[in-house]
């Protein structure tokens, strides 16, 4: 099914389908759902432009060859860019195992297709149908996906909380471990220690998963490298390409032109 409403009325768990399929277009500007569940899970596969799934804890990114799983009644909201071009896939939970937990996949160029196909056809067929073989042969392959690691959890903690919340409203902030630690009466140890409790990583690839969830969202919205550069806050192109290198083991422009 396909549509220009951003948002349409489309309640998934209504199929009796096992799979059922939506594409969405953007609007003239940047769009988002309202906190919402439901039985089937959701995967966001974005064609052009980007998706931000906000989702229980965290920030997920779907730069244009990944999309995110959505596990069966997890709270989420879907905020879409002006130019995207976004399908979701609805999916049974008792169909296939898929991850229990929220996740990026790396969509591989047929699953890709196959999606795209599913989404032009009538999505009430039968179970003996073309469409059903089709879908079975989808998600055979979609188990095969591997995970990505594009988002940046968002701990309940109250002090960790306000700082990502800070982090995401000025991700341009370098401001140390230490200096964030001070503005809570913290030594830098117990904040670092709490990060690391929380989150299970450090502070400073904590920061930087948000860094590259920003970057993958602005690099496939077609900003340069050097504006992403600027927006983050470092201080020449060199070390963000160096970060992004070392993240994701290639240079964002090689990165981006692959997909």
């Amino acid at each position: 099914m396909s549509t220009d409403a951003l948002f349409p009325e489309f309640d998934s768990d209504q199929y009796p389908q096992k799979v059922v399929s939506l594409k969405l277009r953007g609007g003239d500007r940047e769009c988002e759902t309202p906190f919402h569940r439901h039985r089937k899970g959701q995967l966001v596969l974005a064609t052009h432009g980007h998706v931000t799934c906000n989702i229980d804890d965290g920030i997920w990114m779907v730069p244009t060859h990944c999309a995110v799983w959505i596990p069966s009644l997890v709270p989420h909201s879907n905020r879409i860019s002006p130019d995207a071009q976004v399908c979701m896939l609805f999916i049974d939970p008792q169909l296939l195992n898929l991850p229990q937990k929220s996740c990026t996949l790396s969509i591989s160029p047929l699953v890709r297709e196959l999606i795209l196909h599913l989404t032009s056809l009538p999505q009430d067929y039968g179970p003996k149908s073309a469409t059903a073989k089709l879908v079975d042969v989808l998600m055979h392959e979609l188990v095969k996906m591997p995970t990505e690691q594009f988002d940046f959890p968002i701990p309940k903690e109250p002090r960790l909380n306000k700082i990502a919340q800070d982090l995401i409203a000025q991700p341009d902030n370098r401001e140390t471990i230490g200096q964030w630690a001070a503005k809570f009466a913290m030594s830098e140890r117990t904040l670092a220690r709490l990060v690391k409790q929380e989150i299970g990583v450090t502070f400073g690839r904590w920061r930087g998963q948000l860094h590259i969830v920003i970057a993958l969202q602005k690099l496939s919205s077609g900003y340069s490298v050097q504006r992403v550069s600027e927006d983050l806050g470092y201080e020449s192109v060199s070390a963000f390409i160096t970060f992004f290198k070392k993240t994701l083991g290639r240079p964002p422009k090689q990165y981006i032109s692959q997909y």
